[in-house]
């Protein structure tokens, strides 16, 4: 049973699946073979892009994974003592087959009490970044995800939940064929890479033109647009500064590189006002996920800022524009009201992020942390925001 019953409907906007070995290679084509392995580490298993191996994510079999929940005094009270990121972790578990399959996943909702939840997959987090001088192969691999995705989970199983498949943009044709052949299967949610777009020399902001015709069928499909935090490659970024070439590492965090953590996804929607592809596409439906809020309101205040300098290079008001399509969910330690009052109520969304160590171990306990909301708007930010998103 749920730790108690509230008296409306959750709808869940970040809930984790953990992929199998198998995820990225069952169905890559054979001209590929050997682009993704698993190897052995000193008696530890690692994934090798193209035979680079990579600490991305520290076990990605996900055969052990950190507790639900299991940072969460970190993020209520910070790390006064210094703790390593294991010890904050605690104690690891074994995989439960309800991280893994979507019928356990469901008796598992039942007993957390959430009714329906999007279903982002972990691993895909560092695709892209890695095979960026590629983009063939980005749309090879992110295919077989896909394809692995819809036969183990489905695109929405039993209306309650709702997987959601990555979209990659390089070559836009690419890109539209991807998201037919998802949404032909039932995809009511996609996920794409807050990150400059790799291409064949360099990269570009997915808000360029260019990519309009991604952008115009992604409106007559009706899907929403996820950007989920990822590996968005400003690692680079980082290492000028400190004279380094480390990958980017989320479980070794270092003080100047979690200052501008936020960067990729304020640039990525700045990108979007600025290039102007939301006031082209005034129906799109955006969704920050697993971001928080803490850059919102510097970013509305720079756009005020250059909009009154140089109100010509906007076709509509940046922050009106803002508030018209991006839809945030916060992280639970983050004042949702303050959010509330500054995009609207009815852009807020709850995410637990859950069964992720920086998620909650009990996803309805984000309602705790809505004290300064009446009834009617923790439904909303609890479920009755994002239904409305998902809506065929």
């Amino acid at each position: 049973m749920p730790s108690r019953a509230l008296p409306y409907p959750l709808f869940d906007a970040d809930n984790h699946l953990y992929e199998t070995r198998e995820a990225l290679t069952k169905y890559l084509p054979k001209e590929y073979e050997g682009a993704i392995e698993y190897v052995d580490v000193r008696g530890r298993t690692k994934i090798a892009i193209r035979g680079q191996i990579s600490e991305y994510i520290p076990n990605p079999t996900f055969d052990v994974v950190a507790r639900p929940g299991a940072m969460e005094e970190y993020f209520r009270v910070g790390n006064p003592d210094g703790k390593t990121r294991r010890e904050i972790f605690g104690e690891p578990m074994r995989s439960v087959p309800a991280f893994r399959e979507p019928g356990p996943r469901l008796e598992l909702m039942d007993d957390l009490g959430i009714q329906r939840s999007l279903m982002f997959p972990t691993l895909a987090s560092l695709i892209e970044e890695r095979m960026k001088d590629d983009p063939e192969l980005i749309h090879a691999v992110i295919h077989a995800l896909n394809q692995w995705l819809h036969e183990t989970w489905g695109f929405v199983y039993k209306d309650r939940i709702f997987t959601v498949p990555v979209i990659t943009l390089p070559v836009v044709e690419k890109a539209i064929e991807e998201l037919d052949w998802v949404v032909e299967r039932g995809a009511r949610a996609i996920l794409v890479r807050p990150a400059p777009v790799p291409g064949f020399g360099s990269t570009r902001s997915f808000a360029l033109p260019e990519f309009d015709p991604f952008w115009k069928r992604v409106v007559q499909t009706g899907v929403l647009v996820a950007f989920h935090s990822s590996d968005s490659g400003y690692s680079r970024y980082a290492n000028d500064w400190e004279g380094g070439t480390r990958e980017f590492l989320p479980f070794k965090p270092n003080a100047f590189r979690q200052v501008f953590e936020w960067r990729p996804i304020e640039d990525a929607v700045a990108s979007l006002i600025c290039h102007g592809a939301l006031s082209r596409f005034p129906e799109l439906k955006i969704a920050v996920i697993e971001q928080g809020a803490s850059w919102v309101e510097p970013l509305l205040g720079r756009l005020t800022d250059v909009h009154k300098k140089m109100p010509h290079e906007f076709r509509e008001d940046p922050v009106e524009v803002f508030k018209r399509h991006v839809h945030i969910s916060p992280f639970w330690e983050e004042d949702m009201a303050a959010l509330g009052d500054l995009i609207g109520i009815e852009r807020v969304l709850f995410g637990s992020d859950y069964p992720h160590p920086e998620g909650l171990a009990d996803p309805v306990t984000y309602v705790d942390f809505l004290t300064k909301l009446d009834d009617a708007d923790k439904a909303k930010v609890m479920g009755g925001n994002l239904a409305r998103l998902m809506a065929p």
